[in-house]
């Protein structure tokens, strides 16, 4: 994967900035469809469409970076640099991010915020496994256990949550939502290194523009599949019924939706981010990690009991976090220490 102009630092930050992002998008995305669901909101299309609606925001970050290369290239200034063939890779992708997100809204409205964490748990499974098979990323001891911490630490939560079935829901429905969560995880296991992939066969420098424009496309495609289904199922014509009978007002209803669309984006966003600045196991490793903060953020906000369970799941995945970073940062020294050997050899060569 060739990262256009970045030294190691710059990636470093840039690496930090997505994962704020991706931070605000993992920790709120998942509170705010829940506040949605429980105030009354009930179409689960219209809360797929959601997740990917903010596409054009996009489209913000992209203007400043192309006037910012009318001022440094002149008029060679490219107007997009994604090629037809990138974009076609990242519009199927994009649909089937929509039938996860479809997946993902369904099992979300039948199950309580804690209960998330098993999902956050097998996706970190499933794209430690797509990463291996898909784009051959090789696992260190640290990754390896930073894998099972986490794994173990979120399956915990799960488990032995005391959120169990929410009032209203019957158990049907609650082991339905639970088994559309866990495949909505399997198949986002699938879909980051997938964005991976896409990187490292674009046969081309890939820079902050092309991620963006890729984001763009797979989220533009995701909500077109969604808004196909919300035809199908009337979703439109329901809106404005369901924003006068929802429970915080109608003007609290869209703005709820807004903020539900702004934040989602942060999501995508900060994950391919990361995924460019480093690896798609990282981006898991990232949203796994940030799962005690949601859980945090759900005893507050929806008065879920904080367990023992809870407390030493928290322990866990900290611990996990901790041990994939210090392998990663061993791994950046031996490449240090490698690299003047090296280049002495090749000087002793050259002389010789």
């Amino acid at each position: 994967m060739e990262h256009h102009g970045l030294s190691t630092t710059t990636r470093r930050i840039l690496l930090l900035i997505n994962c704020l992002i991706l931070a605000v998008g993992i920790c709120g995305g998942p509170l705010m469809m829940r506040l949605y669901y429980v105030e009354g909101g009930s179409r689960i299309w219209f809360s797929s469409w959601l997740q990917t609606a903010g596409w054009p925001f996009t489209l913000i970050p992209l203007a400043i970076l192309y006037f910012y290369r009318r001022k440094t290239e002149d008029s060679n200034a490219k107007l997009y640099f994604i090629t037809p063939r990138i974009f076609i890779a990242s519009f199927v992708i994009g649909v089937v991010t929509g039938v996860d997100d479809f997946l993902y809204s369904w099992g979300g409205s039948k199950l309580p915020v804690s209960t998330s964490s098993l999902l956050l748990a097998a996706q970190l499974a499933f794209t430690a496994i797509g990463a291996f098979f898909i784009v051959k990323l090789k696992f260190t001891p640290y990754s390896i256990n930073a894998v099972v911490l986490l794994t173990v630490g979120a399956v915990l939560l799960g488990v032995r949550s005391n959120g169990d079935r929410p009032e209203g829901v019957t158990s049907k429905s609650y082991i339905l939502g639970f088994m559309m969560t866990l495949l909505a995880a399997a198949l986002y296991g699938v879909i980051l290194p997938c964005i991976e992939l896409i990187y490292l066969k674009a046969k081309q420098a890939i820079t902050a523009t092309l991620v963006l424009e890729i984001q763009m496309v797979m989220c533009f495609a995701a909500t077109v599949f969604c808004t196909i289904g919300m035809i199908a199922n009337n979703d439109f014509q329901a809106i404005s019924r369901e924003a006068k009978q929802f429970n915080l007002g109608e003007a609290r209803y869209y703005t709820v939706i807004v903020w539900t669309t702004i934040i989602w984006q942060c999501f995508f966003v900060g994950v391919i981010g990361v995924i460019y600045c480093s690896s798609s196991l990282m981006s898991g490793v990232m949203i796994a990690v940030l799962l005690p903060v949601t859980e945090v953020l759900a005893v507050v906000f929806f008065r879920e009991n904080f367990s023992g369970e809870k407390g030493l799941a928290l322990f866990l995945s900290l611990w996990g976090f901790v041990s994939y970073f210090y392998g990663e940062f061993r791994q950046t020294k031996k490449q240090k220490n490698k690299s003047p050997k090296t280049e002495m050899t090749m000087m002793y060569t050259e002389s010789v």
